[in-house]
């Protein structure tokens, strides 16, 4: 099983020195079948007076830190070596209840589904359900498969993917508009469309490892990644990257699922002084295989 080690690196700078308040942090990867943590660190300068580990509604591994000193730079440095098994693509046979589509979800397992189900964004003008639609054949089943790979192709190959430093994910009506949009925006989109044709999604962080011979293939390496999860019946969570194209777990190192991305927010907290005060934040990741193989360092910069 392929080893990879992830460092990210976020540092807060401010012009004058500031107090913190309360810091959560989504950074471990999650543990399954498919990964599993074998080491990792977590540096932060100024030292914090408390550190705690909890679960989240989801049972995501969430760390929160609380501070007491002032400090005019703020760093969170994170290392973590995971065991990366890949599954397969899918898993799925002509006699299983969600190879064709149209399909309905067990009786058991719906009241469990049905907040990925149901849409969570607006769509006035019915927009994002008559591109959906345009997937589907209403006269006849189609494999579940195919819709849903021509769907995580077709926005890779009609969107054009631009890097945004303004905080949150935007909506997926402006996705569909404007025809742009970063991972998280890529993967709310398809997470509404799915919820319109009836298909349980649901939003996953993690990080994307690029290996050096399909660099040029793959963009959202540099930062945290975002892509989606759909549920079938008998074969669970499948994962779809419709940034990248990819099906199934290949390069991709989950961290956080969620309903909506504002759960699945990887660091986020507040400082306490003026406005101006803030300088910038610089951020860096890189994942490497055991060979030292892999992503560059891609910093980026956000400055108010």
């Amino acid at each position: 099983m392929p080893l990879l080690t992830i460092h990210h690196k976020t540092e807060y700078r401010y012009i004058r020195p500031v107090a913190f308040g309360e810091h959560r942090f989504m950074l471990r990867p999650s543990d399954g079948h498919d990964l599993r943590v074998l080491d990792y660190r977590l540096g932060i300068s100024p030292e914090p007076k408390s550190l705690r580990w909890i679960h989240d509604v989801t049972g995501n591994s969430v760390a929160i830190a609380d501070f007491d000193a002032r400090a005019d730079r703020l760093v969170f440095d994170w290392h973590v070596t995971v065991e990366h098994n890949p599954v397969d693509d899918f898993a799925l046979t002509p006699d299983d209840p969600a190879y064709f589509y149209p399909f309905a979800y067990d009786d058991a397992e719906l009241p469990d589904l049905v907040q990925y189900i149901t849409p969570q964004y607006p769509d006035a003008e019915g927009r994002i359900a008559a591109w959906v639609r345009g997937f589907v054949d209403e006269n006849a089943p189609l494999p579940t498969f195919a819709i849903l790979s021509r769907i995580t192709h077709a926005i890779r190959q009609q969107f054009r993917y631009r890097r945004r430093h303004e905080p949150g994910t935007q909506s997926p009506c402006d996705t569909l508009r404007w025809g742009t949009g970063t991972c998280r925006d890529y993967a709310l989109f398809m997470i509404e469309a799915l919820r319109r044709l009836g298909i349980a999604a649901r939003f996953v962080s993690g990080y994307i490892f690029v290996p050096e011979d399909i660099a040029r293939h793959h963009v959202g390496g540099g930062s945290t990644h975002a892509w989606v999860q759909v549920y079938l019946p008998s074969a669970g969570w499948i994962e779809f990257d419709p940034t990248n194209g990819i099906v199934g777990t290949r390069d991709l190192i989950r961290v956080a699922v969620a309903r909506d991305p504002r759960q699945a927010i990887p660091l986020h907290g507040i400082y306490i002084g003026t406005q101006d005060a803030f300088d910038v934040m610089d951020v860096s990741v890189k994942v490497v295989s055991a060979a030292e193989r892999g992503s560059s360092v891609t910093p980026h910069h956000c400055r108010l």
